[in-house]
């Protein structure tokens, strides 16, 4: 499941979206993530991100015991951190163009989900698709939304917002995800299948051992 755990110097970072535009927050992990991005070969605004979450649920839901690397995790292999589809991520943690993957229309294995959304986050309004750079489908996304960046809007095509909106799904219902059953009961509820699962695990895993 990965160590490799943000170090002491970066929690007293703000984990409480602040009013009026107090900036990104997760730019308080900078320099802690410039060494860890460099290590691990993700960009260090993504892992800026995912140590934000971190920080966040351990404040938040401190028995869930949730990793950054996990996160990360999902994201490589959801969408290469924002980098699917010749998407770029931004300085801002913006993902342009936005992330959408191919409608859940019941072929090739995918689920069949009709549109919940009008639309309005994946620009289908035939079937949802999941968006972003974590792949969130929209009901799941308006159930759990957070604005992380304290920009106003929680976007799904913002790693901030994505990565704290990923944590909060991870941890629900009390999961310990230090433990290994609740680790990949997890993991199976973002997606139930279990190489994805095993994907997920072996990514965390390497992250950990690369960011010592």
């Amino acid at each position: 499941m990965g160590a490799g755990g943000l170090p002491s110097s970066v929690t007293t970072a703000p984990v409480q979206p602040v009013q009026n535009g107090g900036g990104r927050p997760a730019d308080a992990l900078g320099g802690w993530a410039q060494q860890v991005g460099t290590k691990v070969g993700i960009p260090v605004v993504a892992v800026q991100a995912y140590g934000y979450a971190e920080l966040v649920l351990a404040r938040t839901t401190p028995t869930c015991h949730l990793n950054w690397t996990t996160i990360a995790a999902i994201a490589s292999v959801e969408s290469g951190h924002g980098s699917a589809n010749g998407a770029v991520l931004g300085v801002d943690g913006l993902v342009t163009p936005p992330v959408y993957g191919l409608p859940l229309d019941g072929k090739g294995g995918r689920q069949l989900i009709k549109d919940t959304d009008q639309g309005v986050l994946d620009g289908d309004t035939t079937y949802d698709r999941a968006v972003g750079p974590l792949q969130f489908i929209p009901s799941t996304w308006n159930s759990y939304k957070v604005d992380a960046d304290n920009d106003g809007v929680a976007n799904p095509n913002d790693i901030d917002d994505a990565s704290l909106t990923a944590a909060t799904y991870l941890c629900q219902g009390g999961r310990d995800m230090s433990k290994a059953e609740s680790w990949w009961e997890a993991i199976l509820s973002y997606n139930a299948v279990q190489p994805y699962a095993q994907k997920v695990f072996e990514t965390a895993n390497d992250y950990g051992a690369r960011s010592r």
